[in-house]
């Protein structure tokens, strides 16, 4: 084979056989295919897409370039939950004990977050001595034990993917469709799950801004578990508002283990159990995801699945006990309180703009190589929809750097105060295999 004559046919809308997407992938990989020529390959695929065979052939390709998980030796079913990112986003960490608690073990890889994004490995580090490192035997033993496990993905999961985003990332094709499904769902088919819930932000918070470029994505994805015998679902959710209360690390942590308890934010509450139904739905622990919801209600109210986080985060060597005693843990040099200019309706310029501004705060990074401080981060004292009244605090900023004066302006520019308030949904649109 050579790149010309593959080349040549995707510049021609041609579909590409199997045997040529894995000569693609694995000359890429072991550096016989240039940067140049993969950037010309993925421009031809953003331009004119790919085949539903097509896409499925560069995912299983993008899998077999590194390790897979075994777990025949976890008892029971298996689910798994991706996000593609968000603000205030720590649902992992709700929807986990809530499947758990009726028997569906969740198995996940996760990473760091970088730039105005947190990652669920950053929020679970803010328990001391936790670890994402575990070999692949402790990983097993703790969801046969707990049923839940979260590993640090390792370099050796898809490589080609996380080279193939880098270029991407520099050549202006990080928009495909094809690429973006592949890179996520290649991620995802390492664990042998027997149900997948995909929730797609949409938004100015997230990567996808319109509604129909979220579904056609959605759709790409579940016809890539299709392919792979997997049963996928997905929630495209309304990410122009940031998630519950909370934005930072440790402070997420928290808003965890308070709705798991049944104090959470109504709006957090409602994504994690209508994730959390559709995976039980998935797995026929229940009929329909009406009576799936009311179960899981109860389960928050009477708080009966809390412990299993306390529970998977001490297995893995984290002390939860400083998230228990919050308030004594977590403290920062500054507290800064920004209050209210007008009375109206709470609005916010973008959940982005919230993002950043916790990043440079503290709770994020703008680099690889940024250290976290796992106390800094936001609290919203009113959020989108919620009346307020001038004078009072709209979000409270937790940081130990010392720009007090940069960090409340910023806030107050990111504020919207209205007159009416909007109408948004949370849960944009369901859709099953």
């Amino acid at each position: 084979m050579n790149f010309v004559d593959i080349i040549e046919k995707k510049k021609k809308n041609i579909e590409l056989s199997t045997q040529e997407i894995y000569w693609v992938v694995n000359s890429f990989v072991n550096n016989s295919l240039k940067d140049y020529q993969m950037s010309a390959f993925n421009m031809a695929v953003w331009f004119n897409g790919m085949s539903t065979k097509e896409i499925a052939s560069f995912t299983q390709a993008m899998i077999d370039s590194g390790i897979t998980y075994d777990l025949s030796e976890v008892k029971g079913l298996i689910a798994d939950k991706h996000s593609t990112g968000g603000i205030g986003d720590k649902t992992s960490l709700i929807f986990s004990p809530l499947v758990a608690k009726f028997g569906v073990k969740v198995a996940k890889l996760s990473g760091r977050g970088l730039g105005q994004t947190g990652g669920t490995i950053d929020k679970l580090e803010s328990c001391p001595g936790w670890t994402g490192e575990i070999s692949d035997h402790r990983f097993k033993e703790i969801l046969n034990e707990i049923g839940i496990s979260i590993m640090s993905q390792s370099s050796q999961v898809v490589p080609a993917d996380k080279k193939l985003y880098a270029l991407r990332d520099v050549t202006g094709t990080v928009d495909s469709i094809p690429l973006i499904a592949s890179s996520i769902m290649s991620k995802k088919l390492v664990i042998p799950a027997n149900s997948i819930i995909l929730d797609v932000k949409m938004g100015s918070g997230a990567f996808m801004k319109d509604l129909d470029k979220a579904v056609e994505l959605s759709k790409t994805m579940i016809g890539i578990g299709k392919e792979h015998n997997r049963n996928v679902s997905v929630m495209i959710t309304n990410m122009d508002k940031p998630l519950g209360r909370a934005i930072g690390n440790a402070i997420e942590v928290k808003e965890a283990w308070d709705t798991l308890n049944g104090n959470g934010p109504s709006d957090l509450e409602e994504l994690c159990v209508t994730a959390a139904g559709l995976t039980l739905v998935q797995n026929e622990v229940f009929k329909d995801l009406k009576t799936a919801k009311e179960e899981l209600l109860k389960v928050l109210k009477d708080k009966s699945a809390a412990h299993l986080l306390k529970d998977f985060i001490e297995a893995q060597n984290g002390n939860f006990d400083v998230i228990i005693d919050y308030d004594k843990n977590f403290s920062t040099k500054h507290v800064i309180e920004v209050f209210a200019q007008k009375e109206g309706y709470v609005s916010f310029v973008s959940a982005d703009q919230l993002g950043y501004l916790s990043m440079y705060l503290g709770a994020g990074r703008a680099t690889k190589e940024e250290e976290i401080d796992f106390s800094a981060g936001i609290y919203l004292n009113k959020t989108t929809n919620e009346f307020v009244k001038k004078g009072e605090v709209i979000m409270t900023l937790y940081t130990n750097r010392d720009n007090v004066e940069s960090f409340k302006q910023k806030a107050e520019e990111l504020i919207l105060i209205k007159d009416k308030k909007e109408n948004e949904e949370l849960i944009l649109k369901l859709l099953t295999s």
